[in-house]
């Protein structure tokens, strides 16, 4: 059993890059005494400090927690490989920043699950802790938790993890902590403990579910073995955002993060209906924040950050209603103290030029649009719904506002591709170049235009969860396409790692077998798979051969609609019927309107009051 020792920790610090990742003490960190918490909560993010500090979910949710004067909650990141292994050299167990204590001794480990590609760094981050990495061979010890995006197909990391939350997080916290509190105090034990949560709205307990598999390595069956399970476990949901918790003030970090500025979340869901979405699909319903709510959150934000930048964070910024007033509103307000306000990826048919120009006043910055696809046919395939003229538009609009940095977005091996499809990224890069030479006058400065281009990734609970993906050498083909006809000086061509992309299909659709992979992966040298110099292709095809079983089989296979999913206990509260629906609407190159235009009927729609999209 390894145990903690701050004198050994200290020697450790002097030797590793970066020891402020482990320090602590930052600005408006919350440190509680300990032992005075009825419930104590240790909140991992399975990446290094810089990635997680960036994260608005473990901001909230911190919050949330601390609030509680019988609760406290403490942050974990995934250490860096030189301060794991040294951890592990110096036999020193993985602690929280605040208070440094050793994981083992919280009730309740979280894990949030923002990327498949980080799995392996669950494994590591137990194992570190001396905490059992299978949830069977657990009898005692903190329970292990999980929620976040990737928890909508917990099943491959279903083994390891005790219960898993599902959807919103801000009422759903609070209910489950409240009953491990009750639990506790009644002196219930661990399996009796994930029975009472079981019956929790929200909440998925996979050892309470068994499968069985066909001959040709597809389920037969995915059936509770629990009375409290339940058939299906449907996602949670805030409705009502200005009423949602909020931080006041969000930690300060020492060390530089990977997104160093206050984050104000303006709405949550999108109405555009994209069909290679995930987020599209399992945020659904849109909920705005009000204008008054996000101004009183920033000034909270501004005074006791110190940052100078105000991020504003959607799925879809551009489709905000108070979008121009926002903008104007905040930079307005911030001019003196040079806080600029920043906006993300935008819809090509929802920029507002005077929103471009407010934020274009006190810093100048790059604009990312995201076409997505080169053609009006393919775009009108995956829902898109924008056109090239959108593209001219938003760009003529930016140039004219002073931009003279864009990005373009798309994907390739989007279903039904063709060479044509791809040729047009071309197409579309080279109109964007001739917009800013014809809207420019002095262009002394040049213009820097960016495409990149992504692997397409079918994911779970989406009208492409059936797809195949794109091998490997049929992607890297495309590439060489595209970039043979890129030949534009000011237009530079950046592609995402195919590699990467595979696993990741391969990781977003796998089974309850997929654990076992995982756990071999891990132990054979796989961690921080989401980082280039770290990732080895080679060892997780080794783990698969090992477990024998194929990636090829989870990313670049077609499921027919009768398939069973191993998605499909869980309820994002969009119909599977309307998904398929939406795949035949795709492959007959047809759109769907925006749920604002007209419900599509995708059975969210029971939960849109008090939302934006009334039916």
């Amino acid at each position: 059993m390894k145990e903690f020792s701050a004198d050994r920790l200290e020697r450790l610090l002097d030797t590793v890059l970066k020891p402020a990742r482990y320090t602590g003490g930052e600005m408006n960190a919350v440190c509680k005494p300990f032992s005075d918490a009825d419930v104590t909560f240790a909140f991992c993010f399975p990446d290094s400090y810089e990635v997680g500090m960036s994260h608005l979910g473990i901001k909230i949710l911190y919050d949330i927690i601390n609030r509680r004067p019988w609760a406290l909650c403490e942050r974990v990141f995934m250490p860096w490989p030189d301060m794991a292994d040294g951890m592990r050299r110096e036999n020193l167990p993985l602690f929280s920043i605040e208070s440094r204590t050793p994981l083992r001794q919280f009730d309740i480990v979280g894990f949030t699950l923002q990327y498949e590609m980080c799995y392996t760094n669950i494994l590591e981050m137990l194992d570190l802790a001396d905490i059992p990495v299978f949830s069977k061979d657990r009898t005692d010890g903190p329970l292990i938790i999980a929620g976040g995006p990737c928890a909508y197909n917990p099943e491959p990391l279903a083994p390891f993890i005790d219960a898993f939350q599902i959807g919103d997080g801000e009422e759903l916290m609070v209910e489950f902590i409240e009953c491990v509190r009750a639990c506790k105090a009644e002196g219930l034990s661990r399996l009796e403990t994930l029975r009472r949560l079981a019956k929790l709205d929200g909440v998925y307990v996979p050892a309470f579910y068994q499968e069985t598999y066909n001959e040709d390595g597809t389920l037969a069956s995915f059936t509770p073995t629990d009375p409290v399970a339940p058939a299906r476990v449907r996602r949670r949901v805030v409705l009502d955002l200005d009423k949602a918790a909020y931080p006041e003030s969000f930690v300060v970090p020492y060390t530089e993060a990977v997104f160093d500025r206050i984050t104000l979340e303006i709405m949550r869901g999108c109405t555009r209906g994209c069909r290679f979405c995930q987020a599209g699909m399992l945020y659904r319903p849109v909920r705005e924040r009000s204008l008054e709510t996000l101004l009183r959150q920033a000034d909270s934000l501004e005074r006791s950050t110190g940052y100078e930048e105000i991020s504003l964070s959607s799925l879809s910024s551009g489709d905000y209603t108070h979008l121009t007033e926002l903008v104007c509103a905040l930079t307005e307000r911030y001019a003196d103290k040079k806080v600029s306000v920043s906006l993300p990826s935008m819809r090509l048919d929802s920029i507002v030029k005077p929103s471009l120009e407010e934020a274009q006043k006190i810093r100048k910055s790059g604009l990312t649009l995201a076409p997505e696809a080169g053609t009006q046919r393919l775009r009108d395939v995956i829902n898109k719904g924008v056109t090239e003229d959108d593209l001219v538009r938003a760009v003529t609009d930016a140039f004219e506002s002073g931009w003279s940095t864009v990005k373009l977005y798309f994907m390739m091996g989007l279903p039904t591709e063709t060479d044509e499809d791809v040729l047009g990224i071309a197409d579309l890069a080279n109109k964007v170049y001739h917009v800013w030479r014809n809207n420019t006058p002095n262009r002394s400065r040049g213009v820097r235009i960016t495409v990149s281009t992504s692997c397409f990734v079918p994911k779970s609970h989406t009208p492409f969860q059936w797809e195949a993906q794109n091998t490997r050498e049929e992607y890297l083909r495309k590439v060489t396409l595209l970039r043979e006809n890129l030949r534009n000086k000011s237009i530079t061509y950046n592609w995402h790692d195919p590699e990467t992309s595979f696993l990741e299909a391969a990781l977003s659709r796998g089974d309850r077998r997929v654990a076992d992979v995982i756990e071999q992966a891990w132990r054979h040298g796989a961690k921080f798979d989401s980082w280039s110099e770290y990732f080895s292709l080679q060892t997780w095809l080794d783990a698969f051969a090992a477990c024998g079983l194929s990636p090829a089989f989870y990313a670049n296979r077609i499921r027919d609609k009768e398939e069973i999913l191993p998605w499909q206990t869980i309820s994002d509260g969009v119909k599977e019927s309307y998904l398929w629906k939406e795949r035949e609407t795709a492959y007959a190159g047809q759109i769907t309107p925006d749920c604002r235009v007209k419900c599509s009927g995708c059975g969210a729609n029971r939960l849109c009051e008090g939302g934006i999209c009334h039916v």
